[in-house]
Formats: structure tokens, sequence, C-alpha cells
């Protein structure tokens, strides 16, 4: 399923942060929805502590607690608005979101699974990952562009 314009893509970036967004509408496919507007929209928004925040309330006004099991997943995160923030990175500023968002999904980060070649399920899925950002145990993850600056990035592979 691909995104047919911008508009559907800030329904869930607004309905994230307005906590909105019908739980069932928060898929794989919405989260990077959500990463790409906010990083384009709101970059305010993406430092890691912002966006766990907002996780976090999103997931407490849907009904999901944030736990060592469940809810708000930090290496996820923080490896997600990573890889869409290299992504966005790619495009010129003025192409439309939809199109970003359907390419992303396009390729290997658009299985869910994708974290997989980078670090094992027990070390992903671990209360060490969702509480923190762990080092991966597979491969090591892409490095950024060089001819990005990074002092505007809000997120670096290496920390």
């Amino acid at each position: 399923m691909t995104f047919k314009d911008d508009s559907e893509i800030e329904r869930i970036g607004l309905g994230l942060l307005d906590r909105t967004l019908p739980k069932s509408c928060w898929t794989h496919r919405a989260h990077f929805a959500a990463a790409i507007w906010l990083l384009r929209n709101r970059p305010e928004l993406t430092a890691p502590l912002e966006i766990a925040r907002i996780i976090r309330t999103y997931n407490e006004a849907t009904g999901t607690p944030n736990t060592d099991t469940g809810g708000y997943h930090a290496t996820i995160t923080l490896a997600s608005m990573r890889a869409a923030s290299q992504h966005l990175s790619r495009y010129p500023a003025a192409t439309e979101l939809h199109l970003i968002v359907n390419a992303l999904m396009a390729s290997p980060l658009g299985h869910p699974d994708w974290l997989l070649s980078y670090w094992s399920r027990d070390r992903l899925f671990s209360a060490a990952a969702r509480r923190g950002w762990i080092e991966p145990d597979v491969a090591p993850t892409p490095p950024w562009p060089a001819s990005h600056d990074e002092r505007h990035l809000p997120y670096h592979w290496h920390d």
C-alpha cells in the first residue's frame, strides 16, 4: 500500500502528536511516515529524548503500557529515526513526502524485520535495548553520507 499524497502522512504525524491516531493505524509504515514528517516539519521534536516522550505519551493514550516487554523501544526508535533521517537526506527539500516515504517503504527498510540485519533477535528485543541504545551485534549500521552536514542531524549511527 502506498501513500497517495502528503496529507495522509501529515494526518499520521499530527495524530501521533495529538494522540488521536488510532492504535490500529500505528503500523511499521506509519512509524516511518511519522518519522519522515517530523524530520521535515518538526525537527525540534526529533531529538532522542523528545521523540521518546512523544511515543511514550502516545502509547499511554492508546492503552499501551511502556514496560520492559512492550511499548516504547529506544533502540528500535533511534535506529529507525537514524535510517529515516539518512533516507530523507537523499532528496531535495521540495520533494513531496509521500514519494519519499513510498520509496523508503519499497527499500529494505520497508520490511518490518530490517533491524535483524544488524541486531540478533535476542539482543534487539532485550530489556536493555528497549530502555536505551545498544550497539548492533550482527553487523555495523550504515555510515552517514559523507556530504551530509551532521550539525543538523539529530541522530548519528555511532554515538
